[in-house]
């Protein structure tokens, strides 16, 4: 639910410190309710559709809803949860120097949840040069190589999921999750502090099953603990401004391509840089390194 956005209603009223965050999901939509000691709530509407199942155009009112609906409001209430628990620890460190954790608790699966709020210290991350970032060096036509460990696109499936795995155990962060990415034969991501790693792998001609693509993404704001970093070249590729990270590749002798609205792809290198929000400071939103074409066929023929 990278897209879902929240938008507080009313005055903020610093200083209150929160006790229960209720999520409910509506015919018309979801929303979330921050209750503070006092019994006082704020009410904060919450982007995307409800709960109800909205038959297609030319349909009936009345359809049952699909098989996959349950699914798609689990998974919904999934990443809500998760959105309003960045959303709220970052405000009570704003204005408490707090972090604050919330225990979840389903009311009515799946539309609504009550949380009980727990503050705790405010993670050390929080400040600069206490926690070491976690480092992701792309090599073109290699691969990536990580704190302690390496993904290259020599590697099996297999041992791709299995250091995936080790990653999430290191960050503290939950399972590597397996998704479907249409063009790729699997693909597994895992949470860094608040970016995402990602693998995508396909079967070659000679039936193994091998690493194709590696992704990182972060969103804007405090990156979590630990900071996910990718490199190239020396270049944190999503910590200095976009067009800063263009100047260079290009100063360094790189073909830079624009690739629509989406962002930039330096071919010769296999990497791709995703455009992030919109501004003067504009930085990259993610990027993901793939074994250029020329270097595939020969690698498909060893």
């Amino acid at each position: 639910m990278g897209d879902q956005g929240a938008a507080g209603e009313g005055t903020v009223r610093y200083g209150r410190v929160p006790a229960r965050v209720l999520l409910n999901g509506e015919a018309d939509g979801w929303h979330y309710t921050v209750v503070d000691q006092h019994g006082d709530e704020q009410r904060v509407p919450l982007c995307g559709p409800g709960v109800r199942w909205q038959a297609p155009q030319g349909r009936r009112r009345d359809d049952p809803e699909p098989p996959w609906w349950r699914r798609h409001l689990d998974e919904t209430a999934e990443a809500l949860r998760g959105l309003i628990g960045r959303a709220l620890t970052d405000r009570t460190f704003a204005e408490l120097g707090s972090e604050a954790e919330i225990t979840w608790f389903a009311v009515a699966e799946p539309a609504r949840w009550e949380g009980l709020v727990t503050l705790r210290e405010a993670d050390p991350a929080r400040f600069p040069g206490k926690v070491p970032p976690f480092v992701v060096t792309f090599e073109p036509g290699r691969g990536a190589l990580l704190p302690g460990a390496h993904l290259l696109f020599s590697t099996l499936a297999a041992d791709a999921w299995t250091t995936l795995a080790a990653v999430s155990e290191r960050c503290r962060t939950p399972a590597p999750k397996e998704s479907f990415l249409c063009g790729y034969t699997g693909h597994r991501s895992v949470r860094v502090g608040r970016g995402s790693l990602d693998v995508s792998t396909q079967r070659g001609d000679d039936g193994a099953e091998r690493i194709a693509e590696i992704h990182t993404a972060r969103e804007a704001g405090w990156s979590g603990n630990p900071e996910l970093r990718p490199r190239l070249d020396g270049i944190d590729l999503l910590d200095e401004p976009a067009g800063d990270v263009v100047a260079l590749f290009r100063d360094l002798g790189h073909e830079v391509v624009s690739w629509g609205r989406s962002g930039f792809r330096v071919p010769q290198a296999g990497l791709t840089l995703h455009r992030g929000s919109e501004g003067p400071s504009e930085r990259f939103s993610g990027a993901s390194l793939a074994l250029p074409s020329a270097l595939a066929s020969l690698y498909l023929r060893r």
